[in-house]
């Protein structure tokens, strides 16, 4: 725990939503365009969470995770753990927010912090890059 006490890892963890609003910005508008378009929520999520998947992928391992090691399939896994996260919260926010842009912002919100943990722990680690 006493990684979470250090000033890098706090920089990391600044970069890392640096990164994410980048990300967000990306995946949420392309989301909402899709929903615009008249895409089901769900195929709209889908399709934006595929995109973003490798567009979050540079981001992350040129800036907010910078030399540190990186596994490309623990990555792919991470977010397809990430989208099964990402789809049951944005099916229990539907049930309870009408709007499916409010449901699809409130999701990311939950859902950045636990991806920080697992990119954390399981993605980039300790090291220098390869």
């Amino acid at each position: 725990m006493a990684a979470w006490r250090s000033l890098a890892e706090w920089q990391r963890i600044f970069r890392y939503y640096q990164a994410g609003l980048v990300n967000t910005v990306f995946g949420f508008g392309l989301y909402a365009l899709l929903v615009w378009a008249g895409l089901n929520l769900f195929v709209a999520q889908i399709l934006a969470h595929i995109a973003g998947v490798a567009f979050n992928y540079v981001t992350y391992s040129r800036y907010a995770f910078a030399g540190h090691r990186a596994s490309k399939r623990n990555f792919v896994a991470s977010y397809a753990f990430n989208y099964l996260l990402n789809l049951g919260i944005l099916w229990a926010l539907h049930r309870v927010i009408a709007s499916p842009y409010l449901a699809g912002f409130v999701t990311i919100v939950i859902v950045s912090a636990l991806n920080y943990l697992v990119l954390r722990r399981f993605v980039f680690l300790r090291g220098e890059a390869a």
